[in-house]
This record gives structure tokens, C-alpha cells and sequence, in this order.
């Protein structure tokens, strides 16, 4: 039986979405001027460069792509190239979304549209993305991967992971977690 290679990347999916309907409930009430919590923002770009960039895009960047276009699928024009530029989309959206939250907490005005409009398209472009990956792209090395290439693939996660500091993983959960609480307290 094959050794799963995507099972810890689509667990790491899920925080990411969580964060993901956070930016999507707070982003609209910012641009109409009901919440202007922007630290909010900025811990949306730590979490988002930290654990999603950082943790689990270096994964499948380094990790699973790599073994994918070993196993024979191009580098360029492909299903890895698509979610590599969508990597680099994803980048710009959060700079966009941190340069406006740092300006706002300056006291600069008129950054709430400029919030939105970035933590929207970043939930977005992610949300697609997430999906392409969970029904198309994961199911397609666990397809194209052979049995042998497995055990290297799952150890180069478990040092992706090693170099993580301790507690990494818990901090971030707790992160979002305290975001979903202020939420549905505001929602109460």
C-alpha cells in the first residue's frame, strides 16, 4: 500500500481556510468602516507568511513539487507552474493588505477600501487555490508518485517541520482561534 503524501497538507489546508472566513467576515465590515480592528490585519499577514507561506507552501514548493516535476511533470506549462504563480499572487495581495493596515494604525486615512480589496483578493485567489490543490493537484501525485519516492517525501516534511520553532503549529491555531472568538462575540 502506498504511503499518503498529501494527507498533512490538506490537514494544514484547514487552519488556512479558517483564517481565510476571517478575512472574508472582517474585510467588508473595514470597508464600509464597522471594523477597524487592524492589528487584525497584521496578524492575518504573520499567520498567512508564517505558517502558510513559510510552514506549508515550503512543503509543497520544495517538497512535493520538486517530486512531481522528478516524476515527470514539466516545470513549466503545468499544474505546478499554475500554483507557483498563484504562490506569487498570493504574496502581493498580503503586502497590499500590510502596507494599508500599517498605514491605517498610523492614523493615515482612506486605507479601509485598500484593507479589503487585498484581504478579499487574497481569500479568494487562496480559496480557488486550496481547491485546485485538495481535488486536482493532490490527487494527481498521489497518482504520479511512486511508492519508492514516498518515504523521502514524507521525511522532507518532518524536517520542514523539525525546523518549525516548538509550538509553532499551537500558536498559530491559537491565533486564529482568538480571532473566531472576537468574531462571535461581535456576531453576538
Amino acid at each position: 500500500m502506498k504511503r499518503d503524501i498529501t494527507a498533512v497538507l490538506v490537514n494544514e489546508h484547514v487552519l488556512i481556510k479558517r483564517m481565510l472566513a476571517l478575512l472574508e467576515r472582517n474585510a467588508p465590515r473595514t470597508a464600509e468602516g464597522s471594523y477597524t480592528d487592524y492589528r487584525f490585519y497584521l496578524d492575518g499577514v504573520d499567520f498567512i507568511r508564517t505558517y502558510a507561506d513559510r510552514f506549508h507552501h515550503a512543503k509543497e514548493e520544495d517538497i512535493l513539487f520538486a517530486a512531481l516535476i522528478a516524476n515527470g511533470m514539466p516545470r513549466e506549462h503545468s499544474p505546478v507552474a499554475a500554483m507557483l504563480m498563484e504562490h506569487d499572487q498570493g504574496r502581493a495581495f498580503v503586502r497590499g493588505m500590510e502596507e494599508a493596515a500599517r498605514a491605517a494604525l498610523a492614523g493615515q486615512p482612506g486605507q479601509e477600501g485598500l484593507i479589503a480589496e487585498n484581504a478579499l483578493a487574497y481569500a479568494g485567489l487562496l480559496r480557488e487555490h486550496i481547491a485546485k490543490e485538495d481535488e486536482i493537484l493532490y490527487p494527481l501525485a498521489e497518482r504520479v508518485v511512486p511508492a519508492e519516492a514516498r518515504d523521502e517525501i514524507l521525511a522532507g516534511y518532518a524536517r520542514a517541520e523539525q525546523i518549525a520553532p516548538v509550538g509553532f503549529e499551537e500558536r498559530y491555531a491559537a491565533l486564529v482561534a482568538r480571532h473566531e472568538a472576537v468574531a462571535l462575540q461581535q456576531a453576538a
